[in-house]
C-alpha cells in the first residue's frame, strides 16, 4: 500500500514564501500520496491566490491541494481547521516558510506507518541569512544540544493516527511544535535522514524578540503542562561545552551571548509582531 499523508500548511501573509514552499512539496519523490491543505489564516496579501495557482500541478501528479481562506484564527485555530479538512490519518504540519527536500515527506510517511504512537521530522538546515550578524548567531545556535540531539521538529513535524490521538484541539499557546514534541517520549520520536531548510530572522532586534518569544513559549508549557517536561531530552550545555564552542567560533558566541543578555535584561528592541522565523 502506498503511504499517504495530509500536509497542513498554516499561512498568515506568507506571499513571500508560499510559492517556494509548495514547489518544494510538489517536488516530493513519487511513491507517496499527498493531500496538502493550505490554511490562509487572516491574510491581507495574496497568499491564497498564489497557493491556488499550484493546484493544477498537484492534480497532474494525482495529489490534492486545497486552500482554505479563513478569518484570523491564530495559528492553533489554523492548525485545527487544517486537521478538520485532512483526509489521511498521518499528518504533517509544515510552516509556510520551510522548504522540504524531495525525500523528506516520503521518509516521514514511511516512518509513521506503524500502529504505535510516533512523531517524526527531518534534519533542519538553517538557510543562509542575508546579514552577517544573523549568520553568526545561527552558526553558534546550530551546535547547541537542541539542534544536535533528539528531534527538534521546528518548521515541520508529523504524527501518525495513534500519535495524533494524544491531544484534541491545539491549545491556544505560543509554541505548538514544542507542545506536540513533548507529547511523545524520546523513544517515540523519529528523525528521518532527509533535510529541510528553515529561515532565521534578520538582525539583532528581531533575533531578540524571537528568542524572547521562544523562551516564553517554553515557560508557558512548563506552567500549563508540567507533566510534559518529563519527555524533554536535551539538557543545557555544560560550561565546558560552551567554552569549546566559544573558542571555535568567538564571533558566533559573542552574538549569541549578546542576544541572550538582551532577552534577560528585558530589552524591547523593535516594536510590533515578529514571526518565529
Amino acid at each position: 500500500m502506498t503511504p499517504a499523508l495530509s500536509v497542513i500548511v498554516p499561512a498568515c501573509n506568507e506571499a513571500k514564501y508560499i510559492d517556494a514552499c509548495l514547489r518544494a512539496v510538489h517536488g516530493t519523490d513519487t511513491g507517496v500520496g499527498l493531500q496538502v491543505v493550505v490554511v490562509a489564516n487572516g491574510c491581507t496579501d495574496d497568499t491564497a491566490t498564489r497557493a491556488r495557482a499550484h493546484a493544477p500541478a498537484f492534480t497532474a501528479k494525482g495529489w490534492a491541494l486545497e486552500v482554505l481562506e479563513l478569518p484570523a484564527l491564530g495559528k492553533p485555530g489554523a492548525l485545527d481547521a487544517g486537521d478538520a479538512a485532512a483526509r489521511h490519518p498521518v499528518r504533517a504540519y509544515l510552516d509556510a516558510d520551510v522548504t522540504v527536500t524531495p525525500a523528506l515527506l516520503g521518509q516521514i510517511a514511511q516512518a509513521l506507518t506503524c500502529e504505535a504512537p510516533r512523531y517524526a521530522s527531518g534534519h533542519p538546515v538553517v538557510a543562509r541569512a542575508q546579514s552577517a550578524l544573523t549568520r553568526a548567531y545561527a552558526r553558534f545556535w546550530c551546535h547547541l544540544p537542541f539542534m544536535t540531539q533528539g528531534v527538534p521538529g521546528f518548521g515541520i513535524y508529523a504524527v501518525n493516527a495513534a500519535g495524533r490521538a494524544r491531544w484534541g484541539a491545539f491549545p491556544a499557546i505560543i509554541s505548538d511544535d514544542t507542545f506536540v514534541r513533548l507529547n511523545f517520549a524520546p523513544v517515540e520520536r523519529v528523525q528521518v535522514p532527509a533535510a529541510y531548510q528553515w529561515p532565521m530572522v534578520e538582525g539583532f532586534s528581531r533575533l531578540v524578540r524571537v528568542r524572547r518569544r521562544q523562551d516564553q513559549g517554553v515557560a508557558e508549557i512548563a506552567r500549563l503542562y508540567p507533566a510534559l517536561l518529563a519527555n524533554g531530552d536535551t539538557a543545557r550545555p555544560s560550561a565546558r561545552r560552551v567554552l569549546a564552542l566559544a573558542l571555535r567560533d568567538p564571533t558566533g558566541f559573542a552574538v549569541y551571548a549578546a542576544v541572550s543578555l538582551a532577552v534577560r535584561l528585558g530589552w524591547r528592541g523593535q516594536s510590533g509582531w515578529v514571526r518565529g522565523r
